[in-house]
């Protein structure tokens, strides 16, 4: 256990822990409504916080973090409202993000080159106490939505149409969703990065639902995963001097596959057992009479 005595590494398992409950948390609803990139694209949208926080000498968490949720909410209205040339604005968004921040950042004093990779793909070591209080500030903000709204949010992202007729307001929670994930890339960047951040929403919700079909178990399930895997890329990166980020997201695809092999020899099996129930439901009993004869006029 001697990873647990360098302070640096303490804080960054607690990020990682932090990271590996609420990306899952976030994700399913982005899986449920079809946006499993959304994730992606909002951490091109933080690339310009992060070079406007060097540029201004801040911090890069908070304004990445504002610039994100801006982002988020321009990205759910070219939805509602961008129609057929919808695509061509998200993608001016995404690219304009990620050149806004390579730009701001060569501009300001203290930033760098380096200092941008480290949010791209993740740095655990250089995670700050400054850092730790914005993490677990957000992170609690993720879980309050997430665990709270929980039955408005799948309501929401399972029909639309639905939930409006309920009397959800669905548009305030869609950019509540939308909101939400923008705080999470914000929060994952310090760990996976940037750019792998969408990897860590989706794969554990994804390998989750290899074995479940209910809610309430695959999100409990995708979190466990999320987690474990956060936790374990972290030590082994301590160890083995990987880059912490590339080595959560291999460790979730890892289990993604082992959960789909898995998932195909018990859903065989469930297969033979429904045929065998269904086998012995249409069995006649002995001195019954054919259900048929019932039927004569």
């Amino acid at each position: 256990m001697e990873f647990l005595d360098p302070p640096f590494m303490q804080r960054a398992l607690l990020a990682a822990v932090l990271v590996g409950v609420i990306a899952p948390a976030v994700g399913i609803y982005l899986v449920q409504r079809r946006q499993a990139l959304m994730g992606d694209g909002i951490g091109h949208i933080a690339m310009t916080g992060v070079g406007l926080g060097f540029l201004l000498s801040t911090s890069p968490v908070w304004m990445a973090t504002a610039v994100a949720v801006v982002g988020a909410v321009a990205m759910e209205l070219i939805r509602w409202y961008g129609r057929t040339r919808g695509d061509i604005a998200l993608a001016m968004l995404f690219y304009g993000g990620m050149a806004g921040g390579v730009l701001l950042i060569n501009l300001s004093d203290t930033g760098s080159n380096a200092n941008l990779t480290s949010y791209l793909f993740g740095s655990l070591s250089t995670v700050s106490t400054e850092d730790i209080t914005a993490i677990c500030l957000l992170a609690a903000f993720v879980l309050l939505v997430t665990l709270g709204l929980r039955r408005q949010l799948f309501a929401v992202s399972q029909d639309e149409e639905f939930a409006r007729v309920t009397g959800l307001p669905v548009r305030a929670l869609n950019l509540l969703v939308a909101v939400t994930a923008a705080v999470t890339v914000t929060v994952a960047m310090r760990v996976v990065g940037l750019l792998l951040v969408s990897a860590l929403m989706v794969v554990p919700v994804a390998a989750a639902q290899q074995i479940s079909r209910s809610f309430k178990v695959t999100f409990v399930l995708s979190v466990v995963i999320g987690t474990a895997v956060t936790l374990a890329g972290t030590v082994t990166s301590y160890y083995q001097d990987v880059p912490p980020g590339a080595t959560i997201v291999l460790l979730a695809i890892a289990v993604f596959i082992g959960l789909t092999l898995l998932a195909a020899p018990l859903a065989r099996r469930r297969a033979r057992l429904g045929e065998a129930s269904s086998e012995e439901c249409t069995l006649e009993v002995p001195g019954s009479r054919p259900a048929t004869d019932d039927l004569r006029v």
